[in-house]
């Protein structure tokens, strides 16, 4: 048998190795079969090591890894939770100054020398129970405010000065709540204790019709039930004043 197609010989990498093939072509061919067995070890790998994982290895590697995340994770939410928290009145505060921002953009605002709507029919109750103040004839300041509003509270004690001074001349003096919730607006006006009316816009439906645009708004009344000022906003000493020399005005006019 001839040595070319000798069955014995072991072929590498497609060449047989017979008596024929020179040392050279055998080293060749030998070096080529051992770079390929190489590559598809090398290709091999990641999956035989995977593969070599078994159950308890890869639950290691995933609790290490919730571990790891969980911390960051609480510590975010315990955060997020506390900001909330001390944000929430905030928040509201914003949310109902955005509404009365469109609700006034909705519609033309009470301005002076209109008549000012009337209260029973708006469903504006007294806090403490008893009845409106009657209102007919006599110069009124209605003062528009909220639990939540920081120049309210501030403004109160201002008001109560000028009920103090005027009332005996004449004035009355209404503070409206706008809150939604009447235990914020009973809570508040409890808290402070203003010697003038406290009354509740239960359903929101005068400060609608008025389009109060900001929190604390002012309305002086005379005493044929028009507009003859507005003010928004409370500025310590300087609103008082204006207020008040606006008041004693209206309360030197003859019927």
């Amino acid at each position: 048998m001839s040595p070319r197609t000798n069955p014995s010989a072991r072929p590498v990498d497609g060449f047989p190795l017979s008596c024929n093939h020179s040392v050279e072509r055998r080293a060749v061919a030998c070096g080529r079969a051992a770079a390929r067995r190489k590559t598809t070890a090398w290709r091999q790998a990641p999956a035989r090591r995977l593969l070599a994982l078994d159950h308890s290895s890869v639950k290691l590697v995933a609790t290490k890894w919730i571990r790891l995340i969980a911390f960051p994770v609480r510590v975010f939410s315990l955060v997020a939770l506390l900001v909330g928290r001390a944000l929430r009145p905030a928040f509201f505060a914003l949310l109902s100054a955005c509404s009365l921002a469109f609700a006034a953009l909705a519609r033309a605002d009470i301005k002076v020398g209109d008549t000012f709507p009337a209260l029973a029919p708006a469903g504006v109750v007294a806090i403490s129970g008893t009845a409106v103040p009657a209102t007919a004839g006599q110069v009124v300041l209605i003062d528009f405010w909220a639990s939540w509003c920081g120049p309210c509270k501030a403004s109160f004690p201002s008001l109560a000065k000028i009920h103090t001074d005027l009332a005996p001349r004449g004035l009355v003096l209404l503070a409206i709540s706008i809150d939604e919730k009447p235990a914020a607006a009973a809570a508040f006006a409890k808290k402070l204790a203003p010697p003038f009316a406290t009354l509740h816009d239960r359903e929101q439906q005068l400060v609608k019709a008025v389009g109060v645009p900001t929190m604390p708004t002012s309305y002086l009344v005379d005493r044929t039930g028009k507009v003859r000022f507005v003010h928004d906003g409370f500025h310590g000493a300087a609103t008082e004043k204006l207020l008040r020399s606006q008041i004693e005005t209206l309360l030197a006019e003859k019927n």
